[in-house]
C-alpha cells in the first residue's frame, strides 16, 4: 500500500469487561459505515458479530471477529479493520491475539459500573503490547451513569491519563448528547427513525457555558503539556490555540501513550457513535505512524526492521485460526510488510517449510470477501495452510525475519469426555484436533492411567462452550466428566543421588550411570534448567542431550500424582558408561529413573491454581459472602466501596470455585456479581494435598 493510502488504514480492537457495550457498539459502527442496514441487537440474538450460536444464545461474545470498513472523515474515505473482543476472563487469550496486531484500541467502559476487572486485565494486555488507546463511556442513558467518576476512576485504578475532548450533556433518561471541548460545540442527536443518524452540531445552551469553558480550559491545559510551543502559547494567549492545534498535539500524545482521550455516548441509544469514529480517524495511529515492524535475524539472533510498505519484505503474523465449514481452515493475518497475493507461497518460520496461499479475503464477520492482493499494514485471512499455529511468521523465503510471538496462560481446568459409539471416538479426535489449532488456551491429552480424553482449558465457561461446540458444529456424541483442578507438583529440596541404569539380556546390553544434584528452579526462567559439568569424558558428550531430553520428558509425570512437575534445576557432574553398551537411549532412562528416585527425596509438594476473585454486592449481603469465601479457603485481600456497592477482593483456590456463581446468586438473591481470574500457583496444604493424591492414585503412602 502506497504511504498516503497507508495513513488511511485504521487497525483497531475494541476491548472492555464483559456487558460493557463492546459488540453493540460495534453493531452502530458497521450500520453508520453502510456495512449493514439493520442493526443487530445482542439482546436479540441478531448481531452481526456474534455468529456463533452459543454467542446468540448467551449474549456474549466468544471469538474475536474481524470485519473491514470504511468511514468518511471529512471528505476522506478511511479504512478501519475491526475486531470486536470478548470481555469474559475466560477469553482473554482472544484480547491478547488481537491487541498483538493492532495498532490502536478503543477501551470501553460502563457509565455505570466504571472501570471492572476484566477493564484492568485488557488495560494491562494493551499496555504490554504498547497499544494506543481512546476511551468511550458508553451506557450514558442509564440509571446512575456518571461520565466524570469513570474518569477518576481510570486515572487511580489504571494509572492512565485521562483527558476529556467531551463532556455530556445530561446523564440517565436526560442524556441528549455532548459538549465536544476541541470545536467547542453542542453534538445533539435526534431520537427518530434514522436510529442516530441524524444529529446536529449548534451553539454551547446559555446554562451549560460555564461547564464547557472550565473543562476546555482544562483539556487545553492538559493538551499543551505535551507540546513546547503549544505550552507558551498556553501562557501567552490560550484563546490563540485553534482547533487544528488541539487535534495535532492530542493525535501525537495518544499515539506516544501519554494521554488517553475520553468520549462518552450511548451506543444502545445511538447517540456518540459517529463521533467515536471521527476520533478513531483523528487520534489512533495508521500503519504509516508506526512506519516499521521490528523483529530478529533467524541467522545471527540480531534485531531488523521492515519498512511497512508494499516494496518491502513480506513479514506478516498469523494471530487466529479458524475453521469454516465452507472453506477450511482460515488463518487471520497482519500483514505488516511487503503483500501477499493469493495463489503465492510464503515462508513459515516455525516449520521452516513453504506454503501456498491458495486464496485471501477480507472479512466481515463470518463472510469472506476474495480479495487477489493484500498490501502492507492490512488485516486478512488465507486459505491453503498446511500447517499453521497462532503467532506463526510468515515471510519471503530470502529476506527472513522472525516476529515476536504471543505469549498464552497455561490451562487450569479439566474435564474428561468419552465418545458415546465408536463413531464418535473417530470424530471426536478429529474435532479436538481443529479446536485446539484454534484455541492456544485449549489443551487435549489422554490419561495414560485411565485411557480417558481429558480436556483442559481457561475456566467452567471456556469448557462449557468447548463441549457445546463438539456437539453442534462436530456432531460428536459425549459424556463428560466433573471438572478437574490442573494441579502442578514441584520440590523444596535439593538431593544428590547416582543413578546406574542396567540390562542384559543376551547380546548387547544397556548400560548408563550418573551423578546428579536436583533441586528447586528458584530463577525466572520457568520450566528446566540443566547443566552439565562433567570433565574429562567420564560420559562422552553426545550422550548429555539424552540425560537432558529424559529429565525433560519425566517431568510431565510427577512422583506424587502423576501431575506435570513446573520447575527443576538439574546438574549432572559425573558418571561413567560402557563402550559397547551405552547408548543415547540407556542414559535418557538413567535420567528417567534418576528423577523419580531423586524427586520422592526432595519433599515433594502439590500445586494448585490460585485465583484472583472480584464480588461486586449491596452492603447487606457483604457479611454472607465474606464468610463465604472463609469456608473456600480464601483470603480476603481488600474491601471497598464503588458506585454505592461494596467490591469484595480476594484469592481462592480454584477447586473451592467450581458452582460458585450459582451459591453467589443464592447467598445475595441474585443482586451479587463476581469475576475470577488466575493468579499463581501455590502450594496445597498437607491434608487437602492427601486427599488429592489420594483420589489421583488411590494411595497416600508418597506423603
Amino acid at each position: 500500500m502506497a504511504k498516503e493510502e497507508l495513513s488511511k488504514t485504521r487497525n483497531i480492537g475494541i476491548m472492555a469487561h464483559i456487558d460493557a457495550g463492546k459488540t453493540t457498539t460495534t453493531e452502530r459502527i458497521l450500520f453508520y459505515t453502510g456495512i449493514t442496514h439493520k442493526i443487530g441487537e445482542v439482546h436479540d440474538g441478531g448481531a452481526t458479530m456474534d455468529w456463533m450460536e452459543q454467542e446468540q444464545e448467551r449474549g456474549i461474545t466468544i471469538t474475536s471477529a474481524a470485519v473491514t470498513t470504511n468511514w468518511n472523515y471529512e471528505g476522506v474515505s478511511n479504512k478501519i479493520n475491526i475486531i470486536d473482543t470478548p470481555g469474559h476472563v475466560d477469553f482473554t487469550v482472544e484480547v491478547e491475539r488481537s491487541l498483538r496486531v493492532l495498532d490502536g484500541a478503543v477501551a470501553l467502559f460502563c457509565a455505570v459500573g466504571g472501570v471492572e476487572p476484566q477493564s484492568e486485565t485488557v488495560w494491562r494486555q494493551a499496555d504490554k503490547y504498547g497499544v494506543p488507546r481512546i476511551a468511550f463511556v458508553n451506557k450514558m442513558d442509564r440509571s446512575g451513569a456518571n461520565f466524570f467518576e469513570v474518569v477518576r476512576q481510570v486515572r487511580e485504578m489504571l494509572g492512565a491519563n485521562p483527558v476529556p475532548v467531551q463532556i455530556p450533556i445530561g446523564a440517565e433518561d436526560d442524556f441528549e448528547g455532548v459538549i465536544d471541548l476541541i470545536e467547542n460545540k453542542e453534538v445533539v442527536w435526534f431520537d427518530d427513525q434514522n436510529m442516530g443518524s441524524r444529529f446536529e452540531l449548534r451553539d454551547i445552551r446559555e446554562s451549560l457555558v460555564e461547564e464547557a469553558a472550565e473543562w476546555r480550559a482544562k483539556l487545553v491545559e492538559a493538551v499543551a503539556e505535551h507540546d513546547d510551543e503549544l505550552m507558551e502559547r498556553f501562557f501567552e494567549d490560550p484563546d490563540s490555540i485553534t482547533r487544528e492545534d488541539l487535534l495535532k498535539v492530542i493525535r501525537k500524545a495518544t499515539i506516544a501513550q501519554t494521554i488517553t482521550p475520553m468520549m462518552c455516548g450511548s451506543a444502545f441509544k445511538n447517540k456518540g457513535v459517529q463521533r467515536l469514529l471521527d476520533a478513531v480517524i483523528q487520534f489512533l495511529p495508521s500503519p504509516s505512524d508506526i512506519g516499521v515492524i521490528n523483529g530478529t535475524d533467524p541467522d545471527t539472533d540480531e534485531p531488523i526492521s521492515f519498512e511497512m510498505t508494499d516494496e518491502a519484505p513480506l513479514a506478516a503474523l498469523a494471530f487466529k485460526i479458524a475453521t469454516d465449514p465452507f472453506v477450511g481452515r482460515l488463518a487471520f493475518m497482519r500483514v505488516y510488510s511487503g503483500k501477499i497475493d493469493a495463489g503465492s507461497y510464503v515462508y513459515n518460520m516455525r516449520t521452516n517449510k513453504k506454503e501456498r496461499i491458495s486464496r485471501l479475503f477480507q472479512m466481515k464477520s463470518n463472510k469472506q470477501l476474495p480479495r487477489d492482493v493484500i498490501g502492507a499494514g492490512d488485516i486478512c485471512a488465507g486459505v491453503g495452510f498446511k500447517d499453521i499455529r497462532t503467532g506463526d511468521t510468515l515471510c519471503g523465503e530470502t529476506n527472513q525475519i522472525i516476529l515476536e510471538s504471543m505469549t498464552f496462560p497455561e490451562p487450569v481446568i479439566g474435564i474428561a469426555v468419552e465418545p458415546l459409539s465408536q463413531k464418535d471416538m473417530d470424530k471426536m479426535g478429529t474435532a479436538l484436533g481443529k479446536l485446539a489449532e484454534e484455541d492456544p488456551t485449549f489443551r487435549v491429552q489422554t490419561d495414560e492411567e485411565t485411557g480417558q480424553t481429558v480436556i483442559s482449558g481457561m475456566g467452567e465457561l471456556h469448557l462449557e462452550i468447548l463441549i457445546d461446540r463438539l456437539k453442534r458444529e462436530f456432531k460428536v456424541e459425549c459424556n463428560q466428566g466433573r471438572p478437574q483442578v490442573n494441579y502442578k507438583e514441584t520440590i523444596t529440596q535439593e538431593v544428590e543421588l547416582r543413578e546406574v541404569f542396567k540390562k542384559q539380556s543376551g547380546g548387547r546390553g544397556k548400560f548408563a550411570d550418573i551423578q546428579f544434584r536436583l533441586g528447586p528452579n528458584n530463577t525466572e526462567t520457568r520450566g528446566l534448567i540443566f547443566e552439565s559439568t562433567i570433565k574429562g569424558g567420564n560420559i562422552p558428550k553426545e550422550f548429555i542431550p539424552s540425560i537432558e531430553k529424559g529429565f525433560k520428558e519425566a517431568m510431565h509425570n510427577g512422583v506424587l500424582a502423576g501431575y506435570e512437575v513446573e520447575d527443576l534445576s538439574v546438574t549432572v557432574f559425573d558418571g561413567s558408561f560402557h563402550p559397547v553398551d551405552s547408548d543415547q537411549l540407556s542414559f535418557e532412562i538413567a535420567a528417567r529413573q534418576g528423577f523419580k528416585s531423586a524427586c520422592a527425596k526432595a519433599k515433594p509438594v502439590l500445586l494448585e491454581p490460585i485465583m484472583r476473585v472480584e464480588v461486586v454486592t449491596p452492603e447487606e449481603y457483604m457479611g454472607d459472602i465474606i464468610g463465604d469465601m472463609n469456608k473456600r479457603r480464601g483470603q480476603v485481600e481488600g474491601m471497598e466501596e464503588k458506585n454505592g456497592a461494596r467490591v469484595v477482593k480476594a484469592k481462592v483456590p480454584l477447586s473451592e470455585m467450581f458452582g460458585y456463581v450459582t451459591v453467589l446468586r443464592t447467598i445475595s438473591s441474585g443482586r451479587a456479581t463476581s469475576s475470577m481470574e488466575f493468579l499463581q500457583y501455590a502450594e496445597v496444604p498437607r491434608q487437602i494435598a492427601m486427599d488429592v493424591v489420594a483420589e489421583a492414585k488411590g494411595k497416600v503412602e508418597l506423603l
